[in-house]
This record gives structure tokens, C-alpha cells and sequence, in this order.
């Protein structure tokens, strides 16, 4: 269990856009965090080292909490930084609140986030905690209060060290054990099975994550609005590298502490709300239409 006076650190990842960064410190600066985690990823070009160089300078300079910083000499890209500096933080810690150098997020949230960490710390219901939603996938009936999706979150998010444990198990796995209990791996939208099956040549991770709350039935928790927006969209992003409809409206204040945490129970629009951004089954039909194009495209140019 996660004593009151127990620190729950904020782990940070960065690469090589230091403009970015800077916005993302200044928001955890303002949340007054106690303790954090900066993890910097290697160059993978010789073009990069410079940026690299500036956000470890940036990370170096900060005095307003306490840092343990990790410069890393090769560059391990989004999916095994992420795996391997969490797994490392909460082996020293029962919980953490993950955040990635091209998010930012209003005041209050790492109290919030904490919060809802300390109250369902010992509940095996719920594996995950986060910041950030969408109008499209709110249920329709959310006032001020937070509420419960199976799907879980990779932007601004918390976990506990009992939830990472199973995360040495890589997406296809988890996917084909869902099948095997007969769990439906599309329950929250067709492009999960399309990320499990290219999770370790994207070098992602996001989706390990997710599948590993279907097949236990774990609950994420979400605000009734969003707390965190990515600013990474464009030129630069390594995995976000245009601006998409997930663009939140402009931030507000961070919404009301509950008095009283609910009961984890999923909400009920929050499959489908999935289902219909990503679709519930794979469109075969266009998959084969767009093949046989490409085939007759491929003989003409021969």
C-alpha cells in the first residue's frame, strides 16, 4: 500500500527536442513535483547529437526537485526506453506517473493523479490512472467526475509497481491469450491487433500496455476532461508526425478532486465509443480491394 507520506516519482523520457521539453518542464515545475525520473535517449543519427546535447543540458540544470537523471549512450527509441526506464523506476518504487518530453498539463494534475494512485493502490481492479481524454471518447453522461474505460492510456499516465510486473510479455503474446480465454481483441477497436503485430518492428509499446488491461480486465481511470494535451504534433515527432483529429480543445482547470472515489466499474459506452474512432472488425473487403489495386498498379509498371 502507498503510505500518505510516501513520494511518488514523475518519470520523464526525452530525446533531441529540447523547444519541447521546455514547455513540459515548466508544466511539472507549476505541479510542484517532489521527485523525478529524467531519462535521455542516445542519438540515433549523428544529426541528432546536438538536440541531445541541449535537452541533457536542460535536464541537467534543473534545482527546482530532486532528479535522477539517466543518459543513456545508445539510443533505445520510444518502445524500449519506456519498457526499461519504468521497469527500473518501480523497482524502487510502488507507483510512478509517466510522462513524455512532448506533453504538457495544467496545474493540479499530479496532485490528481496521485490521488487516484493512493486510493486504489491495493484495488486489482484498476491498473492504470490518467490525465488525458478526448470528447470522442467521453461517455456521454460525464459530468465533473472521473470514470473507468478498459482500454488503458499512454499520454500522462500512473501505475503501480503489481501492474508492471506482467509487462515482460510482448503484445502478440498477451493477444493470443486473450483468444485463448476467448477475450474479443477487437472489444476496443480493430487498430489494437494491427499494433500487437508490429509492436516489436516499430519498436511501440503503448499496446502491450493495453492488452495487458484486457486480458486481466483491468480498469483505467480517466478525468471527465482532459488534463494533458501533446504539443508534438509536425515537423520533428518521431512517432506524431502530423496533427490528427486526437488535437484536444484548449485545456481548462484541472477538474474537482473527488470526495468520494467511485466503485471501478467500466463504463458502458466506452467500447463502443472505441469501436466507432477504430472500427470494430477489420474491413477485409477494403483490404482486398486496396491489394488487388496495388497488384494491377505493380504489373502496369513492370
Amino acid at each position: 500500500m502507498i503510505q500518505s507520506g510516501q513520494v511518488i516519482p514523475v518519470i520523464l523520457f526525452a530525446y533531441a527536442r529540447p523547444d519541447h521539453l521546455r514547455q513540459t518542464l515548466e508544466c511539472l515545475r507549476a505541479n510542484k513535483i517532489p521527485l523525478l525520473y529524467a531519462f535521455s535517449d542516445g542519438a540515433r543519427a549523428g544529426d541528432k547529437r546536438e538536440a541531445v546535447a541541449q535537452v541533457r543540458q536542460i535536464l541537467g540544470s534543473i534545482d527546482w526537485c530532486e532528479v535522477v537523471l539517466c543518459e543513456r549512450k545508445e539510443n533505445l527509441g520510444l518502445g524500449r526506453s519506456i519498457l526499461t526506464g519504468v521497469s527500473e523506476v518501480l523497482a524502487r518504487h510502488n507507483a510512478a506517473i509517466i510522462f513524455e518530453d512532448d506533453l504538457v498539463c495544467v496545474p493540479g494534475t499530479y496532485n490528481y493523479l496521485v490521488a487516484a494512485l493512493q486510493h486504489y493502490t491495493d484495488d486489482p481492479r484498476v491498473m492504470s490512472v490518467t490525465g488525458w481524454t478526448h470528447p470522442r471518447v467521453i461517455p456521454s453522461n460525464i459530468t465533473d467526475q472521473p470514470y473507468f474505460d478498459g482500454r488503458a492510456e499512454c499520454w500522462v499516465w500512473g501505475t503501480w509497481a503489481r501492474v508492471w510486473q506482467g509487462m515482460d510479455h510482448g503484445a502478440l503474446t498477451l493477444l493470443r491469450e486473450c483468444e485463448a480465454r476467448g477475450i474479443d481483441t477487437y472489444h476496443y477497436g480493430a487498430d489494437l491487433p494491427v499494433m500487437a503485430r508490429g509492436e516489436l518492428q516499430k519498436n511501440i509499446w503503448a499496446v502491450r500496455f493495453i492488452y495487458w488491461h484486457i486480458l486481466n480486465r483491468g480498469l483505467c481511470l480517466r478525468p471527465p476532461w482532459s488534463m494533458v494535451e501533446h504539443i508534438g504534433w509536425g515537423k520533428g515527432a518521431t512517432n506524431a508526425s502530423a496533427e490528427s483529429e486526437w488535437k484536444n480543445i484548449p485545456l481548462g482547470k484541472c477538474p474537482p478532486l473527488p470526495t468520494n472515489w467511485g466503485i471501478p466499474i467500466e463504463h458502458n459506452e466506452c467500447p463502443m465509443l472505441w469501436q466507432k474512432v477504430f472500427g470494430s472488425r477489420p474491413n477485409w473487403f477494403a483490404h482486398i480491394k486496396q491489394a488487388v489495386a496495388n497488384k494491377v498498379r505493380n504489373t502496369k509498371l513492370k
